[in-house]
């Protein structure tokens, strides 16, 4: 049963880790505009999922309207460090 259960943290961490990596490629390739192609719609269909409920929430409050940068996308992305902390 424990095995069971560090088989399952284990990958729960790698695809958290994968996650992450993939936000932190999307914000580099949000340097350089230009055509969107294939694997940038990949990152964002990965990725979107989890910044647009912090995104949401921001709105609704009216939290960090107006900056020049997406505060969610940091949230975001310090939240799974979090928990991949607590994970570790």
């Amino acid at each position: 049963m424990q095995f069971v259960l560090m088989l399952l943290q284990n990958t729960v961490v790698l695809i958290l880790t994968l996650l992450q990596l993939a936000m932190l490629v999307r914000a580099i390739m949000s340097w350089f505009p230009g055509d969107s192609n294939k694997f940038e719609d990949f990152l964002y269909a990965i990725t979107e999922p989890l910044i647009l409920p912090v995104r949401k929430l921001f709105e609704r409050f009216n939290w960090f309207q107006g900056l020049p940068i997406d505060v969610s996308f940091f949230v975001t992305y310090l939240l799974l460090s979090i928990v991949l902390v607590l994970l570790a």
